[in-house]
Formats: structure tokens, C-alpha cells, sequence
């Protein structure tokens, strides 16, 4: 049973896990069909499940722009970075740099140091200033020369909700000669954004977060440029034209992003996250968007009335759709968190910092409550 409470008034965790009011009716109407599609002793099962595999396919590219065929699936944004980096043109890294900031989601590092000796890189990770909660574009320019193969560019930070103005950087890249990656997770639902404008090599997300979904349906959108030159290392029978052709001497990968695939897709993340995708497409982009910006100006007054710091960019336009703030080391985060979760307020921490992000269930009195909660517990 969920722990949410009626419509989760204060449940400022989109950062997280999205919800939408009828998620659990959808989702369960959605993994129930599936039940009785692959249960059905009739061998139909692959039409259906793959059907709504490309439907989900098919709304993600709707949502960033991206190309027809330019998008498949993956378990995570992790192994999503490792398809790409294992289908990147031979000799593509090696003896130059892999550039990415301190702030981006930490298991993106951990795979690219333990990749960096195997593709012949070295990984410059662009540091936070001094007392710094994310990363300066300028910093990143700064490192960014003709020597970085690659750059992989966190859209939105996840622990300060700082935005990277991606056209800046895509514009300094390109004069670099550097390919293109963007970690759109923390975005992606709430904030409008197209692959192709600025274009880009390649795009990674999930969607879980402001798009509501499951875990482990991810996504992988690749320009169509950089497909034709690719030959992923993960392969198998996905991964070309006809999936059953299996002559052993005959393969040859799909001109699209199915080359990106390998063995028999994992369908079902992808079919449970289908019914929060179709209500996702069925919104009002700019309404999500408005709502939440005048929910974050309501939280960052009432945080600032209590002088704390934030760990956010002051600026609604220079964040994404969260909010974080730095509690004194004399009071225990965690021990907030807990507090306010017995309250049905719902945020979380990260060491010191809090995180709290509102969407479409949070209200304007669930935000007004949650700062009279945080104030009573600062104090």
C-alpha cells in the first residue's frame, strides 16, 4: 500500500519517483493486460509486446524530438552510456579526453573510470568551485579543448537542480570537434527539450522522475549521423533488420537505433511505464511547467524567511524543477526527512542537503504545510 495520502498534497519527490493521480489504476490495468496477453496459450504474445514496446519508443521520441528511429530502450541511463560508448567508431577515445562535471549522477563516473583504461581515455571530471553546489558552464568550457573526444553534459543537476545552458556549451563542443552526450533525467516531463536543437550525438534518461514511470525503462536516443558510423559491442539477433534471421554468416545490424539493441528486449519495464507516458503526452506541457515554478517561488521564500541556503540556483530560470537546501550541521537531515514523513510530507536528503521537488499532485497548501513543518523543526 502506497504511503501516499489522499492526493499527496505535500509529495515533493519528483526528483525521484513521479506520481500522478490514477497511476496505480493505470499502471495495474496496464501489467494486467500484459498477464493476460503473455499467459494466453495462443502464440500471439510478441506481437502484442513488442507493439507496446514501440508505442513507448515511439512517445519518447515525441517528447524530445528526436527523429523516427533514432530511439530504443535501456535499462538504465547507465548501461545506456555503456551501449554507446561500446558502439562509438574504433579508436573513437583513445589517447584523448572524456569530459564531464563533478555534479553529474555519480554511477556515470564510476563506469567511465572503469572504462577509462579499456578504451584508452583519461576522464577529466570538471570540480565545483570552492564552496560551489554545481558546476560553472565557464569551468567546463575552460577544460574543454580540442583533446575531448567526448562530453557528457547532466542537464539538470540531481543535488542542486542547477540547468546547464546546453546551447552555450553545444556551440563551444562543436568548435572542439567533441561528441555530444546530454544526461536528460531530471528534466525530462517537466521542462521542454529537443535533440536536434541544438543537435546533439546522443541523449540518456529515464523515466522515472517528472515522467512518472518504472524503473528500468530507460532510453537511448542517437543521432542519425552517429548511427551510421556505429557498431555497438552488446549484439545480438535485436540488433539487425530481421530479428529472425539467424544464418550465422548473414549479420548485418539495422540501419537505425535498433542496432543498438542486442538479445530479447526487456519489454515489460517499458509496457509498465506505457500508461504514465500516454497520460504524460495527454498534458498541458506549460501548465506542469507554470505550476511547478510557482510552487518552487512559494518553497524558496518560506526557506529563505527561515535563512537557510540554498543549494539551488536562486534564479527559477537557471534551475530545474527542484529545489535543495543546505541544513546547519547541528540539525540531522535525515532525521528532518523522518519527521516530515510522519507528517505526509514527503522530500529527501542527500548528506546535509534537502530535496524537494513538487508536480502535478503537490498543492499550493501541501507546500504552504510543508514550510510550516520545516520552520517548526529548524527552530
Amino acid at each position: 500500500m502506497s504511503t501516499l495520502t489522499g492526493k499527496g498534497d505535500a509529495y515533493l519527490l519528483y526528483h525521484s519517483i513521479g506520481q500522478y493521480e490514477g497511476k496505480r489504476a493505470d499502471m495495474t490495468a496496464g501489467l494486467a493486460d500484459f498477464a493476460d496477453v503473455w499467459s494466453a496459450s495462443n502464440g500471439d504474445q510478441w506481437g502484442d509486446v513488442l507493439g507496446k514496446r514501440q508505442q513507448f519508443i515511439d512517445l519518447w521520441g515525441q517528447l524530445i524530438h528526436a527523429p523516427k528511429g533514432t530511439v530504443t530502450t535501456t535499462e538504465s541511463v547507465t548501461t545506456g552510456l555503456m551501449a554507446v560508448i561500446g558502439a562509438l567508431p574504433e579508436g573513437t577515445l583513445r589517447g584523448k579526453k572524456v569530459l564531464v562535471a563533478e555534479d553529474g549522477f555519480p554511477s556515470l563516473h564510476f563506469l567511465l573510470t572503469g572504462l577509462s583504461k579499456r578504451f584508452g581515455f583519461t576522464l577529466a571530471t570538471v570540480p565545483f568551485r570552492q564552496g560551489g553546489q554545481w558546476v560553472e558552464a565557464e569551468d567546463i568550457m575552460t577544460e574543454w579543448d580540442e583533446d575531448v573526444a567526448l562530453a557528457l553534459l547532466t542537464w539538470i543537476s540531481s543535488t542542486s537542480s542547477h540547468r546547464l545552458d546546453i546551447p552555450q556549451l553545444v556551440a563551444h563542443g562543436r568548435s572542439m570537434g567533441s561528441l555530444i552526450g546530454v544526461d536528460l533525467t531530471q528534466g525530462a516531463g517537466l521542462l521542454p527539450y529537443d535533440v536536434t536543437t541544438p543537435k546533439i550525438d546522443f541523449a540518456l534518461s529515464t523515466s522515472l522522475k517528472w515522467m512518472c514511470g518504472t524503473p528500468g525503462a530507460g532510453i537511448i536516443y542517437m543521432d542519425e549521423d552517429l548511427l551510421a558510423r556505429s557498431e555497438p559491442e552488446m549484439r545480438g539477433w535485436f540488433s539487425q533488420e530481421n530479428p529472425f534471421s539467424w544464418a550465422l554468416d548473414a549479420f548485418a545490424f539495422a540501419d537505425d537505433a535498433r542496432r543498438l539493441d542486442s538479445g530479447t528486449p526487456s519489454s515489460v519495464p517499458a509496457i509498465a511505464s506505457l500508461p504514465a507516458m500516454q497520460w504524460r503526452m495527454a498534458q498541458d506541457s506549460a501548465v506542469i511547467a507554470e505550476e511547478n515554478r510557482a510552487l518552487t517561488t512559494l518553497l524558496q521564500a518560506g526557506l529563505e524567511d527561515m535563512g537557510l541556503r540554498l543549494a539551488s540556483p536562486s534564479d527559477p530560470d537557471q534551475r530545474g524543477g527542484s529545489l535543495m537546501v543546505t541544513l546547519p550541521d547541528h540539525i540531522q537531515a535525515s532525521g528532518v526527512v523522518a519527521a516530515l514523513s510522519e507528517r505526509q510530507i514527503y522530500v529527501d536528503n542527500r548528506s546535509q542537503i534537502l530535496r524537494m521537488s513538487p508536480g502535478v499532485l503537490t498543492t499550493e497548501a501541501g507546500t504552504a504545510r510543508t514550510i510550516t513543518a520545516l520552520r517548526e523543526l529548524v527552530n
